[in-house]
């Protein structure tokens, strides 16, 4: 199934790699139950092949694995192949079934288990996150401006305290037509920002409430070390996805967060350097998790020491722990057969 905004369209192929029908149908609902009607009309369908099942397809992933359908996943095609030949919804959806033989498949999961709602509640919170920090950053640009006797009232004050005096700024004229009409409108605009904040500071703990009780629930284990708390943990688990077992091993976790050892060797001098590939976020979230470590373990501290007396810098030291917790984090997440 070739997957787009508005359009599905579906190929059905026999065992024999026979195309028995073609067909195009609306991406919603009803346009599923019609789609798997049809082409159960044509045959049994035993396993179904779907491209792009974490964006377009994924409504569709989930249907089909509801009603008991093997889905596969199937990768978009060859860019240069589609230059050659061009692009058509028929080619396309042809291409998809068979795919569990083909290479660079894998099973589809369509994004429906606790790591999709975690990717849900962070979204959330990062944008609520980047309001916040625009709302405050814009208050404080106002009183740069303002009367001199309210930039006065309000000078020495922390942020929070001046997010709360500025939620209850009272103004004596709302219409601005009496008194200093500019003084007006700068105590309501001020109230106005301080309050936006608040609303977002509720917003974004009670996501963090939600996250936290998600990594409980479901992944209790990544709470255990030392500087993993809920927000690193759902964002690691978030760049694992949904299917795990896609990962080879705790080699291409590595690599997939961007700290897989890169080698940048020249003449004689062997070293390896930082790898800017992979999620960033992730590479982050483990960046923090070893800075936490460094200053709160004395194993790390033990660890640091006697590689530096070994004469490597703290950048390569810091490079080693990351792929350190990288390993523990996929061990963690998905245990190795016993």
């Amino acid at each position: 199934m070739d997957t787009h905004r508005d359009v599905h369209a579906a190929a059905v192929v026999s065992s024999l790699g026979e195309v028995i029908g073609t067909g195009s149908f609306p991406a919603t609902a009803a346009g599923y139950r019609e789609l798997l009607a049809w082409a159960r009309g044509l045959g049994t369908v035993r396993r179904g092949g779907v491209e792009g099942t974490g964006s377009f397809g994924a409504a569709l992933c989930r249907y089909l694995l509801a009603q008991q359908v093997e889905v596969f996943d199937v990768n978009r095609p060859d860019r240069s192949e589609r230059r050659r030949r061009g692009k058509s919804r028929g080619r396309c959806a042809k291409r998809g079934p068979g795919c569990a033989e083909r290479a660079g498949t894998r099973p589809g999961q369509g994004r429906r288990g606790p790591v999709q709602i975690a990717r849900m509640f962070k979204l959330a919170k990062d944008s609520a996150v980047k309001a916040r920090t625009q709302a405050i950053n814009q208050l404080k640009a106002v009183l740069v401006t303002a009367d001199p006797v309210l930039r006065e009232e309000l000078a020495g004050l922390n942020t929070p305290a001046l997010i709360r005096t500025c939620a209850r700024l009272a103004d004596n004229d709302e219409d601005g037509g009496g008194g200093d009409a500019v003084l007006q409108a700068t105590r309501i605009t001020l109230r106005l920002l301080a309050r936006r904040v608040e609303q977002l500071t509720g917003q974004i703990q009670d996501l963090e409430r939600r996250l936290a009780r998600l990594v409980e629930r479901h992944a209790p284990q990544l709470l255990a070390p030392v500087g993993i708390g809920p927000d690193t943990a759902v964002t690691l688990l978030i760049t694992m996805g949904d299917n795990p077992e896609r990962l080879g091993g705790e080699a291409s976790f590595a690599a997939l967060c961007g700290v897989s050892p890169v080698e940048h060797s020249s003449g004689s001098r062997h070293y390896r350097r930082l790898n800017r590939g992979g999620d960033r976020q992730a590479n982050a979230a483990l960046h923090r998790i070893v800075q936490t470590r460094l200053r709160f373990d004395p194993r790390t501290r033990d660890y640091y020491e006697r590689r530096t007396k070994e004469g490597k810098t703290r950048r390569e030291i810091v490079r080693c722990l990351k792929r350190y917790v990288a390993r523990e984090v996929f061990n963690l997440v998905r245990p190795s057969p016993s």
